[in-house]
């Protein structure tokens, strides 16, 4: 089962108590209480494993190791231990009680979701010319912990829309390695699949259907995950009797969901080319450039339309790399093998 988003509880630990101890060497005089240690905080670690949310449902609280309290002869407490969520990139954490969002946007990032609390110190550090032998302490300070809700938000630099059956999982398939399962029936993909082509990630969104964005079909579960994508595919099939309504459908459910999703940079892909007319295909594109003027005719079966894809993802990795530096020295892009 796919889980894009859960409520759970975080608690960090405690600090341990300062001591209250005196030197037990021979000939020496004072204190000697030590201080508590610091208390584990919750850590989230960012996974590539979109499914990791699924740890979350059954075990519903998570709490970070207390700090030992300090010990005699100047001895510290030692720290508690860091307890470490590993959560999909994508994930948005927000503190219940306070509104408060922190997300993970990389795979191996690491972000403190609950901060341990610090330890008290020992009676040590209360000395003075004029306290020799002082019995103060501090206690040690409670770590953080609140009801926290995750909730897996797919970050994508393209994201593949449109009704069920519009080639979206066969354009992923042919271009990356993601093996989705492939059917001519409604809802083949009941989860969102990724592939990698090169440097960017593509992300297949499904269930969106007419009256999604009001919880109709399996669209309101994954319509959040559109809205961090950079670039939309917005897939059309050609085996539609009228693709401008099916691009007008999909368009109402985005927008009805967040108005900002139809300001993003589209293509509409009009998709399985080969299984039409020449003179079919002509005037299925003329009206839906009339919608977007980025429309372009795909199928997998066509080398020269699948180049085509390639060349605008092309673009688009060049822009990420400008805008992330490469890794290496050279900085020069990469030959790319023709597609097959």
């Amino acid at each position: 089962m796919f889980i894009d988003e859960v409520k759970i509880e975080v608690v960090a630990g405690h600090g341990g108590k300062g001591a209250v101890a005196f030197n037990r060497n021979m000939m020496a005089l004072g204190p000697a209480g030590g201080s508590g240690g610091r208390g584990g905080s919750v850590l989230g670690v960012g996974v590539a494993d979109i499914g990791a949310l699924r740890q979350f449902r059954f075990k519903k609280e998570f709490r970070a190791e207390d700090g030992r309290e300090g010990g005699i002869q100047f001895h510290d407490g030692r720290d508690g231990k860091d307890l470490v969520l590993h959560l999909p990139v994508g994930t948005v954490i927000r503190n219940l009680a306070t509104g408060a969002e922190l997300s993970i946007e990389k795979i191996g990032e690491r972000i403190v979701i609950a901060k341990g609390g610090n330890g008290g110190k020992g009676n040590f550090h209360f000395r003075s010319s004029r306290n020799t032998s002082p019995t103060q302490f501090q206690p040690g300070l409670p770590g953080e912990a609140f009801a926290a809700h995750l909730e897996l938000k797919l970050i994508a630099d393209v994201g593949f829309v449109g009704l069920p059956n519009a080639g979206k999982s066969s354009m992923l398939n042919a271009l990356t390695n993601a093996s989705v399962k492939v059917a001519n029936y409604p809802f083949t993909t009941l989860e969102p699949n990724l592939g990698a082509y090169y440097e960017l990630i593509l992300a297949d969104i499904p269930g969106l259907i007419e009256g999604s964005s009001a919880g109709k079909g399996l669209g309101m579960k994954f319509l959040r995950h559109i809205e961090r994508t950079r670039i939309l595919f917005h897939f059309v099939s050609t085996e539609s009797a009228d693709p401008v309504h099916d691009y007008r459908t999909i368009r109402r459910e985005l927008g009805a969901w967040r108005k900002a999703l139809l300001e993003k940079p589209e293509y509409i892909l009009l998709s399985k080319s080969d299984l039409t007319t020449s003179a079919d295909l002509k005037k299925k594109l003329a009206a839906l450039r009339k919608e977007n003027k980025k429309t372009i005719a795909v199928s997998i079966a066509d080398e020269k339309s699948m180049k085509e894809i390639s060349k605008i993802l092309g673009v688009m990795e060049a822009e990420k790399r400008a805008i992330i530096p490469p890794h290496g020295k050279s900085g020069k892009p990469r030959s790319r093998p023709a597609v097959q």
